[in-house]
């Protein structure tokens, strides 16, 4: 027997090579599909199954993948428990557990076992896989690790042996549907070794009798889980139409017309083969532009800080004198006097100091408030290139908590660890990382907002404001600057755009 099996995931391990025993590091399974298939290839059965979550939601970037959203899962899955008990039956029938890149799946419902404490023997079953040197030799094709043929992927594998191309639909029972074809196919044409399907050799020429032509799909009609997700959604969001109107105060409203607008996140000519921006331009756009303050947030380092403080100072000096002669003539000051403020975008992972493993962390802002903040972020940036330097220069949260004195934090950009989690891993982690961050700065600690029209982005956006209010954290708006202008790239992180609020 072959039980052929495929799962669909949260996203991807920060380790490979981790147990299955640490859950932190294995995503969970949200969809599995199995075929169970005789020796001579004849179909048993076929099962395809969404898993409930059950603590923990489904992350904006695994879903745009395969378009399994946390609410189709809810509305249309079924316990992790009832899963792996079918899944157990099935395993129970097979003598052989076979797919595509077989590893990942094994350990993906490995560690689903380990957490729900189910004994399974799925760990010490043999496995055949389609996804090998083997058949890297058949497709020989260029690309592989060390001079090596290249792995092929199922839709390779599959136009190799049908002349026709299969469009990987990252739905568990399509893929699986696909692998079985090719597994068998391999069988038919004998690249699978005795040895390895531990048969008799007259076994090949009575699986080609039975099966004198190449395997065909069975058949199965596949759910657009992208399709499925949205109508779920319009279902719910039907149900919770709110005809309360949003009303805002006269109050809110001159508030807002007489807030001033300052960049808190803004790369410069230090931030090396990022930004463009000079050091004496950002000073002048932002007095251009009438902002009372501008911080600059170079990536990992802040060596353009006393370069900075010094335009920022002459600057002031400059439009101070300007104004004092204005108004010494009657006129109004014209003139913007802007206050510096020095930061960095620190690179934050989980251990500085562990050089085995590629870990860039997450991209989080701290800003001083004064000048001993201002010798904090020094020390850490000193840190980060001295000790944490691996790939980028990096530093780990006992590194902030022992300078963290004088300090203010931004949440970051996508690439922040709040956000990350939002769209990676899920929306419990996020908030069990923004509780760490406010735990540790208190009212100085902000969450991050920017807008430039990406669905990503706007997804996070919607969980920070929900954040943002159950935690009674402040939103701040920014944009992440790496250009003064629109003309200098078509990027939207350009400096102008800031003022869209």
């Amino acid at each position: 027997m072959y039980l052929i099996f495929d799962t669909e995931t949260t996203g991807l391990p920060k380790r490979w090579d981790a147990p299955i025993t640490d859950s932190d590091n294995w995503p969970r399974c949200i969809q599995i599909a199995w075929q169970l298939h005789d020796e001579m290839g004849q179909l048993i059965e076929h099962q395809d199954y969404l898993v409930k979550p059950e603590g923990f939601n489904i992350p904006y970037d695994a879903e745009r993948i395969h378009g399994i959203s946390t609410e189709l899962a809810e509305a249309d899955g079924i316990s992790l428990a009832e899963v792996l008990e079918k899944f157990n039956i099935a395993l129970s029938k097979t003598k052989f557990i076979v797919g595509q890149n077989l590893g990942f799946d094994v350990n993906i419902m490995g560690a689903e076992f380990h957490r729900m404490g189910v004994d399974s023997p799925m760990g010490t079953m043999p496995v055949l896989d389609t996804c090998t040197e083997v058949t890297a030799s058949l497709l020989q094709l260029p690309g592989g690790r060390g001079g090596k043929f290249k792995l092929p992927t199922l839709t390779e594998l599959h136009s190799y042996l049908f002349n026709q191309p299969f469009a990987e639909a990252h739905n568990a029972t399509a893929d699986v549907e696909a692998t079985t074809r090719c597994f068998l196919e391999l069988v038919r044409r004998e690249v699978f070794t005795k040895e390895e399907l531990d048969v008799p050799k007259e076994y090949f020429k009575e699986f080609q009798d039975r099966n004198p032509q190449e395997f065909k799909l069975i058949g199965l009609k596949h759910i657009n889980l992208k399709a499925a997700s949205e109508k779920v959604r319009e279902q719910i969001k039907a149900l919770q139409v709110d005809d309360t109107p949003t009303v805002v105060s006269e109050s809110d409203k001159a508030d807002f017309k007489a807030a001033k607008f300052a960049h808190l996140h803004n790369h410069t000519q230090f931030s090396v083969l990022q930004s463009t921006i000079g050091i004496g331009n950002i000073v002048a756009a932002a007095a251009k532009n009438g902002m009372p303050a501008v911080a600059m947030t170079d990536t990992g380092n802040m060596m353009g800080a006393f370069h900075f403080v010094s335009a920022v100072m002459n600057h002031n000096k400059a439009a101070s004198g300007k104004n004092k002669a204005l108004v010494e003539a009657g006129e109004e000051p014209t003139e913007t006097e802007v206050k510096p403020i020095v930061g960095c975008e620190f690179n934050i992972c989980e251990n500085h100091l562990d050089k085995s493993k590629k870990d860039n962390g997450y991209q989080v802002v701290l800003l001083a408030k004064n000048k001993a903040g201002y010798h904090n972020l020094a020390k850490m940036a000193s840190i980060a290139y001295t000790e944490g330097f691996y790939y980028v220069p990096r530093i780990d949260r006992k590194i902030v908590e022992q300078y963290k004195a004088d300090i203010m934090v931004l949440s970051g950009n996508l690439y922040g660890e709040i956000p990350s989690k939002i769209l990676n891993i899920g929306e419990n982690q996020a908030e069990e990382a923004l509780i760490w961050w406010k735990e540790q700065f208190g009212e100085d600690f902000y969450l991050e907002v920017m807008r430039h029209n990406q669905e990503d982005e706007n997804r996070v956006n919607k969980t920070l404001i929900e954040f943002s209010q159950k935690h009674n954290v402040k939103l701040i708006a920014t944009n992440n600057t790496y250009y003064l202008n629109k003309r200098r790239c078509q990027c939207p992180r350009y400096f102008t755009l800031c003022k869209r609020r």
